[in-house]
């Protein structure tokens, strides 16, 4: 899993640098973001400026990491969905739960 991550004003930046964010890659991704909480990261913004596909494994992951955020007063904002995966976070009304902004600098003004 690619992600390349960058420190801005105390907020974690995650962008995933694959096409793809599917069940091979939720694992791992859900792994690496939990190692960044558990050192103590609470405020998260993860990109997909470079998602074209997500599925319902990755959403899963994305949940899962909610849960484990939320009881430590953390925070996780989605930014850069395109069309489709907007859609889907619509479909499973899981745009309910989330933060999903449009862009990084509105992502950032939401901490």
């Amino acid at each position: 899993m690619n992600l390349s991550k960058e420190k801005v004003n105390g907020i974690l930046i995650v962008t995933i640098e694959e096409k793809e964010a599917n069940l091979s890659k939720a694992d791992r991704f859900k792994e690496l973001i939990s190692e960044e909480i558990n050192s103590g990261e609470r405020q998260l913004i993860v990109s997909f400026k470079n998602v074209e596909y997500l599925d319902s494994s990755f959403l899963g992951a994305l949940v899962g990491l909610l849960k484990i955020l939320l009881p430590l007063n953390g925070k996780l904002v989605l930014t850069n969905l395109n069309a489709d995966i907007e859609n889907l976070f619509e479909l499973t009304r899981l745009n309910k739960i989330f933060v999903i902004k449009t862009d990084l600098t509105a992502a950032m003004l939401d901490f």
